[in-house]
């Protein structure tokens, strides 16, 4: 392997203190009210959403700085930020009233079935079939919608601090494995399935039924560790002076969805798709709840600096993922999605020839079980925070609080994996 060149080391350097920048934010939101006179560059660093953007920035005046503007503008070019912009346009439409008013009378006519008290069947539901609905609608729109249905259901209703966190570890992993029924769904999966010929038969035979297993004991685990608090909680009613939304917007609604979903691959026509949308959303505004514009924006720009910032990271990342066992990749990739999004991980595995078939499904069995021990773990994790941040305290995500949250689902993942 060649030696590393200077600028690779400063990208492994600023990826560094990105990752140490997110686990800080909350010390820039204190210097925001500490310090008023720059209020505004506080709360932007404060903005977790913003981190990987910024540094992302800073590398690249670095790349104009050392290398000259050819090399880094030819860096940028070089660079795919079509998964940023699905997360965005999907993130504006799954968030829409249509949509997210027929995502919640699914779930509450499942909740119905289960004779439980209070709002503790609603909230198993959301937790167990939201996820695994993302495995056809994409993880990024289970995100958002399972993110929204909690907001009005239980994080804006006065819930513990526990019971949110647990709640978010909970939501990051069942929705990084409950993707894993299709090959188009997950992230870490889309990158290798082409290559390594998975089909849909594959992936439900080999990490579909377990992960199913897996996101529902971890909805069952959650749902009973806090069954006194949700069994006290009213069941949530629904938007009350809402605008019925006439069933043709419905099905115009789902029909875009559907169509940024199907042409995911496509950032041409799925824009397309979601320019037109924006014209019939701003057409029937009274049947439209406000659009999460800037919420989907801030997770777009920080998915695009992670692309930035992770593109120069193969340097050592490839080497430490390919001096690992089949055994010992599924515990190291789990640990490594931590630091890095689960899908470079296995992006960097399907560059490798004549890899077993043990060590692809090791790879991308620890890259999914560890898609929710932080933000920056899995692409649909910054879209989960930035609409539940608000009712979080400091309205922000405290890092370590997630990371022990997310630690028993996560085991319990890994033991689906490995075990059944």
């Amino acid at each position: 392997m060649n030696a590393p060149t200077l600028i690779q080391f400063v990208a492994t350097a600023l990826f560094a203190v990105a990752i140490l920048h997110t686990f800080s934010t909350r010390i820039f939101e204190r210097l925001a009210h500490t310090r008023p006179t720059h209020a505004g560059i506080w709360h932007l660093l404060g903005e977790i959403e913003v981190v990987f953007g910024f540094w992302a920035l800073i590398l690249v005046l670095s790349m104009f700085a050392i290398e000259g503007p050819s090399i880094a503008i030819g860096y940028i070019d070089s660079r795919n930020f079509t998964e940023p912009l699905f997360v965005f346009a999907i993130m504006v439409i799954a968030a829409t009233r249509p949509i997210l008013q027929t995502a919640m009378s699914a779930t509450s006519l499942i909740a119905r079935a289960l004779p439980l008290p209070g709002s503790l069947g609603y909230y198993l539901t959301v937790m167990a079939v939201v996820p695994l609905l993302g495995s056809f609608i994409t993880e990024p729109a289970a995100m958002t919608l399972a993110a929204l249905i909690l907001v009005n259901g239980f994080f804006s209703r006065g819930i513990s601090s526990r019971l949110k966190y647990a709640t978010l570890g909970v939501l990051f992993v069942n929705v990084s494995i409950g993707g894993t029924l299709t090959p188009f769904a997950a992230p870490p999966v889309l990158m290798v399935a082409g290559k390594w010929g998975w089909d849909i038969s594959f992936m439900l035979a080999t990490f579909g039924w377990k992960a199913a297993i897996a996101v529902v004991v971890n909805a069952i685990g959650v749902a009973l560790l806090f069954r006194k608090e949700l069994a006290n909680l009213p069941l949530a009613g629904g938007s009350k002076g809402a605008v019925p939304v006439p069933p043709a917007l419905v099905v115009a609604h789902l029909g875009f969805l559907a169509g940024v979903v199907v042409f995911a691959h496509h950032p041409a026509i799925f824009m397309g798709l979601f320019l037109f949308f924006l014209g019939v959303a701003s057409a029937y505004q009274h049947h439209q709840n406000p659009l999460i514009l800037r919420e989907g924006l801030l997770v777009a720009f920080f998915l695009a600096g992670l692309v930035v910032l992770g593109g120069q990271q193969q340097w050592w990342l490839q080497p430490v993922l390919m001096s690992m066992s089949s055994e010992a990749v599924f515990f190291g990739a789990t640990a490594l999605t931590a630091f890095t999004d689960n899908a470079a991980l296995t992006y960097l595995g399907s560059l490798v020839e004549g890899l077993s078939d043990e060590f692809k499904y090791a790879l991308v069995a620890g890259a999914v079980s560890g898609g929710g021990l932080t933000v920056i773990a899995n692409a649909p994790n910054p879209a989960g925070v930035a609409i539940l941040k608000g009712h979080l305290d400091d309205e922000a995500v405290n890092p370590l609080s997630l990371l022990l949250a997310a630690l028993p689902p996560t085991f319990i993942a890994m033991l689906s994996f490995t075990v059944l």
